[in-house]
């Protein structure tokens, strides 16, 4: 389901197969390993190739994304089987060296003879910052720091010196941000956050509207068994449904907390590229769709930060984001050169004023 229909409706009615009486209105799991047999290529034969529980969301999420869709089990195995497909030794890779730091350690461990180039998302970026490159991976908004690059101006150089262009959407989700119609080739994202929004699921995808490289991605995730099951795949689907309103409820706390924190004195700064104060916002406001509910903040020290999440009765200490209830993970504690109290928020859907009431206390422990 694609446009005219708004945000909301293309989440609740995406993916779903036509109306048959006496058959269930939303999608439903398939849980089989095996089908019967058929003469049909295109028909199931095994869990390993194919499942209509997969085709129902990439259906969904490629209807947001604007182009095809292709599910893995999680974020990173989108991330990874992209590198496969399209790398071999002896390319150049563009990273974000301000991004999630697990796409820079795969590729530098586990990609064998690569030359890696990490370029920080607000970079100048030039012709220089992109020759010889086979891929561009862009982060934006990036993780943790919330900066921001002008993916329609770094496509254009990519593409004049013949790389490709992969974004990682997950901070700004299919509802947030088109990386697609912006110019890139390709749009992925971890779905265990935002997609499925209820902190129970990994799983992650690729998004392009090149059906070679569609065909690829699909053969090469058979091949390699990096397959996401139709339970898990199941519950993102009934997640999607929610994103719209889950989105609006988590971009208002976030507004709300933007507000507070950069008044407090236990804050050193604070970061949401939805105010028109971040350094952050010209950019997104040119791009970005909407603005979601991930904030970033600093503490004076680690005990700090600590000290607010043990003051904290609504922010839990938890590493993922997107989810409905809010939490705030410490990064420096997983290697990210950000400093020792900066806190990664990602507001939930609880009523403001408790969020905005609860984060205000936990501060006065933190200083």
């Amino acid at each position: 389901m694609s446009e005219p229909f708004g945000d909301g409706t293309r989440c609740v009615h995406g993916g779903l197969v036509p109306a048959e009486p006496g058959g269930p209105v939303p999608p439903q799991p398939v849980m089989a390993s095996q089908f019967h047999l058929s003469d049909d290529p295109s028909a199931d034969f095994y869990g390993r190739a194919g499942n209509p529980t997969w085709r129902a969301l990439e259906s969904a999420i490629g209807a947001l994304d604007g182009g095809s869709c292709v599910l893995y089990p999680s974020g990173m195995a989108a991330v990874s089987a992209l590198m496969r497909v399209l790398l071999k030794p002896g390319d150049t890779v563009v990273l974000p060296s301000d991004g999630y730091y697990l796409g820079r350690s795969y590729v530098r461990e586990h990609m064998n003879g690569l030359v890696v180039r990490e370029v920080a998302t607000t970079a100048a970026w030039t012709a220089e910052t992109v020759a010889g490159a086979a891929l561009v991976l862009l982060e934006t908004p990036s993780n943790p720091g919330l900066d921001v690059c002008d993916i329609t101006a770094i496509a254009r150089l990519a593409h004049a010196a013949g790389a490709l262009v992969a974004v990682d959407n997950t901070t700004a989700s299919p509802l947030g941000q088109r990386p697609l119609a912006l110019g890139a080739d390709i749009a992925l994202a971890s779905d265990t956050k935002a997609v499925a929004g209820h902190s129970d699921v990994l799983l992650g995808h690729i998004t392009t509207t090149d059906p070679d490289l569609v065909a690829r991605l699909r053969t090469e995730r058979t091949v390699s068994g990096a397959v996401p099951g139709p339970f898990e795949v199941w519950l993102a689907h009934r997640g999607l449904g929610t994103l719209d309103l889950r989105l609006a409820r988590q971009a208002e706390n976030a507004a709300a907390l933007y507000d507070v924190l950069r008044e407090h004195p236990a804050v050193r700064s604070v970061r949401w590229p939805g105010s028109p104060l971040d350094p952050a916002h010209e950019v997104a406001a040119r791009q970005m769709r909407r603005f979601g509910g991930v904030i970033s903040f600093e503490l004076a020290s680690a005990e700090a930060a600590a000290r607010f999440l043990a003051a904290s009765r609504l922010v839990s200490s938890a590493t993922s984001f997107g989810g409905l209830h809010s939490n705030a993970d410490r990064r420096a504690r997983w290697g990210d050169a950000v400093p020792e109290g900066l806190l990664r928020l990602s507001c939930g859907c609880e009523d403001t004023r408790d969020l905005v009431a609860d984060v205000l206390t936990a501060l006065e422990a933190a200083i």
